[in-house]
């Protein structure tokens, strides 16, 4: 079977000197995490952390969280709101069902399409959410009385409202389950390499989540429940990745004994480097596509997924592998920390 064309442009070998760059890298990381940390803090700096946290009420760990809250452009499943429920027999013009929402209620508007029988069949079901305001009932009506130009014997079955308390207990949730993930995923690295890859893995991971939502916050993007996911997504991707260099430097460790760890450590990385392209220009097209063609509803998401998979490859390579020369690891007797050896590469070879 022919090869895509594009794939022959890859060498098939590469020498490049990563760890030589490493501390470059992780100063621009640590500049850029700080950066991140402080438009959270401060709402892309808009908002004064002390004057929220002041106004804030309950517990110091709860002033801190609504400063975080400050910190972004919360969507309407973190601020509260109101839930229509609309069912029509047949497919919803989910675009005119939006048009009609932003007509009869300012703010934000979100509509959903959901499924209301298995296997998509009739009756078809969307959520409209909007901002609550004090004339509820008249935005409803006015809703319910243009649901013709979405779709014919359209109806509302369901009107739900979220206070602003259950938002924010999902927005501390959302964070909680973006913490245990990471946690999660470096407990696993270290029982299936070593503790240090585990270490490695979670600074890398940090770095991905850390990045995505600075970007969040200092750009104002909607940030919803949909991002969270897209947070998770990216920790899934950025661990695959990191996996597979793991796999292939214990490889080499076990087979390149003497070689100075940094050296082994470049060599799995230019070993990987082609599947790491390929992969990542592949959810790359796919994310693009989304972004353009998925339409609003969508778009935090692919923004999250493409920013995310950016981070996620530059952290492989240049937080999460170059990590481990921090604290070294064991490979023998010739093995001491921070990869000092016995012989040369070439001997090792």
């Amino acid at each position: 079977m022919a090869i895509w064309p594009l794939i022959r442009l890859l060498p098939q070998k590469t020498n490049f000197t990563y760890v030589k760059f490493a501390g470059i890298a992780a100063f621009l990381s640590i500049a850029l995490c700080v950066a991140s940390i402080v438009s959270i803090f401060t709402g892309g700096l808009r908002e004064n952390p002390i004057e929220v946290y002041q106004q804030a009420e309950g517990t110091p760990l709860a002033r801190i969280g609504a400063i975080m809250e400050h910190g972004f452009n919360l969507g309407i499943d973190f601020r509260g709101g109101t839930s229509i429920l609309i069912e029509a027999p047949g497919p919803i013009d989910q675009e005119a069902l939006r048009a009609l929402g932003q007509s009869a209620q300012d703010g934000d508007i979100e509509v959903q399409g959901v499924t209301c029988r298995p296997n998509n069949a009739p009756p078809y079901c969307a959520l409209l959410n909007f901002e609550t305001a004090p004339n509820q009932s008249a935005t409803v009506e006015t809703i319910r009385g243009g649901l013709a130009s979405v779709a014919e014997g359209a109806r509302i079955t369901n009107v739900d409202a979220v206070s602003a308390k259950v938002s924010e207990e999902l927005f501390s949730g959302g964070l909680i389950a973006l913490g245990l993930a990471i946690l999660l995923m470096m407990f696993y690295i270290m029982f299936r390499f070593e503790w240090q890859f585990g270490v490695g893995a979670m600074l890398g991971l940090v770095h991905d989540v850390i990045l995505t939502l600075g970007i969040f916050s200092f750009f104002r993007i909607e940030f919803t429940l949909t991002i969270i996911a897209a947070l998770l997504t990216i920790i899934g991707y950025g661990i695959n990745d990191t996996v597979v260099v793991f796999d292939r430097l214990r490889e080499n460790l076990r087979k390149f004994k003497k070689m100075p760890l940094a050296d082994v450590i470049d060599l799995s990385l230019n070993e990987t480097l082609s599947r790491t392209i390929i992969t990542g220009v592949t959810a790359l097209m796919a994310l693009v596509g989304l972004l353009f063609l998925g339409g609003e509803a969508l778009s935090g998401f692919a923004i999250a997924m493409l920013f995310g998979i950016i981070c996620g490859t530059y952290s492989s390579l240049y937080v999460a592998a170059p990590a481990i020369l921090i604290w070294g690891v064991k490979r023998g007797r010739g093995e001491t920390r921070g990869g000092a050896s016995q012989a040369t590469p070439e001997t090792a070879a």
